[in-house]
């Protein structure tokens, strides 16, 4: 199970300390069989070329202080500072702004509501402003708390991502042409579970696919343990938060 979280491996590198990073997964569950949006990354791209993958990264320095409206549910700000030095709901709050953000930046949608006017504080020269622009607020509340994964040692970046998940009605507005040849995803493509699993996946993205499909099947619940990936002695461990 060596290849369960993607990245290229190499016996010479340094032992980087994983970076905090964020993942957003997008479900329309209006049919009987959910579909959830993936992008496929830019052939150029060094890490994970061609990919099929969900919208995300590493968080940046204006989604620590980025207004939002609501709050994370109880049950995930726990999960989150679960099994992390030093936590603080603070951090729990950036991740989950990160991977509103970054959904942003790579698809051109905005995850949120459009109930309470324009953020008036906004982090000046980040992507943020054009949540104020269009008069969207990032919505905390919406966003479910479904896994989390590190990157194994040895590999030449490593991340300690965390997987939100979203339903497709906390779409507030969309910036057209964010996707194309040039951009870091060159497609998007709304699709079923068991279609995407066909597509060109990063080995962890099909293994949060599987516990995405075991917890709709539960009832899609806030309350569910959450599962959280890494590598101990060589060995792939799953544990729940």
């Amino acid at each position: 199970m060596d290849t369960l979280v993607a990245g290229e491996r190499k016996a010479s590198a340094p032992a980087l300390r994983p970076v905090d990073a964020s993942t957003l997964i997008i479900i329309d569950r209006r049919a009987k069989h959910p579909k959830v949006l993936m992008g496929m990354r830019h052939e150029g791209h060094k890490f994970m070329p061609g990919k099929f993958v969900f919208p995300g990264g590493r968080i940046e320095a204006g989604d620590r202080s980025m207004t939002a409206a609501g709050s994370l549910h109880p049950r995930a700000e726990q999960a989150l500072m679960t099994r992390v030095t030093r936590p603080s709901v603070q951090r729990s709050r950036a991740l989950a702004l990160a991977a509103i953000r970054e959904t942003f930046e790579e698809t051109g949608l905005m995850l949120g509501t459009k109930d309470y006017g324009s953020p008036d504080l906004v982090p000046a020269g980040t992507p943020w402003e054009a949540f104020r622009e269009h008069g969207v607020f990032p919505d905390l509340e919406v966003l479910h708390f479904i896994g989390r994964a590190i990157t194994p040692p040895k590999r030449v970046k490593r991340f300690d991502t965390r997987f939100f998940a979203v339903d497709r009605t906390a779409i507030a507005h969309e910036v057209e042409g964010v996707v194309g040849p040039d951009s870091e995803l060159v497609e998007l493509a709304w699709v079923t579970v068991a279609e995407a699993r066909k597509l060109d996946l990063p080995p962890i993205t099909g293994v949060l696919l599987g516990e995405l499909e075991a917890r709709i099947a539960a009832g899609f619940s806030p309350m569910l343990p959450v599962p959280f990936f890494y590598q101990k002695r060589g060995h792939f461990v799953r544990e729940l938060l």
